[in-house]
């Protein structure tokens, strides 16, 4: 008699390189938010509790070379997280077709989502200051279970149904698409900086 684990839900996790380009990134986020006006016009309407440049600007890395570091960085850290899901490419290959910044202070948090239409998504943290917000991110099974029961306390963290990471500046976490997640609100003032990302496949 035996017990198998299936289905696999995996976090592909790196860092940025030693070097100037965190602080690189840093500036050209604040450059962003200082100038972007149809983001923050957006990031009003739509009640979200910081700056992101999601909805305004889609040329980021022409507006800084920091960017375009960041994402070949990002490129490779795919490509690796390709050969971990197993998957065949065949002749298409993996496009970082979107990036934005994301700047939350005191209070700010990102309710739970997934990214359609790509195939990875993720973000690069930037500055973290303690008490910043948590990524959380959750089963996808969790809509399904019906009448499952509570888990015990004691359950080890591959078996949860809500895994929490705390991550540090420098950090490039990275996911499958469909995964739900959210951001936790933060409690400290100083503000919690990210770039988080879109990968589909092109041919």
């Amino acid at each position: 008699m035996s017990t198998r684990s299936l289905f696999p839900t995996k976090l592909h996790q790196t860092r940025l390189p030693d070097g100037p380009l965190i602080e690189e990134l840093e500036a050209a986020c604040w450059m962003l938010e200082d100038g972007d006006a149809a983001g923050h016009a957006w990031c009003e309407r739509e009640g979200y509790p910081g700056y992101t440049s999601y909805a305004s600007l889609n040329d980021l890395p022409d507006r800084a070379p920091a960017f375009s570091e960041l994402i070949n960085v990002l490129d490779k850290a795919a490509d690796q997280f390709a050969k971990c899901l197993h998957w065949d490419l065949g002749t298409a290959r993996l496009t970082c077709d979107s990036l934005w910044v994301n700047i939350l202070g005191e209070g700010g948090h990102h309710s739970g989502h997934i990214h359609p239409g790509s195939v990875l998504s993720g973000t690069c943290y930037i500055a973290m200051p303690p008490g910043s917000g948590d990524l959380k991110l959750e089963d996808p099974r969790l809509g399904l279970m019906m009448a499952a029961p509570q888990l015990l306390k004691s359950v080890p963290e591959t078996e949860n149904r809500f895994f929490y990471v705390s991550p540090r500046a420098g950090d490039v976490l990275m996911w499958e698409s469909w995964l739900r997640h959210e951001v936790i609100s933060g409690s400290h003032e100083d503000p919690r900086i990210s770039v988080s990302f879109n990968y589909s496949l092109t041919d």
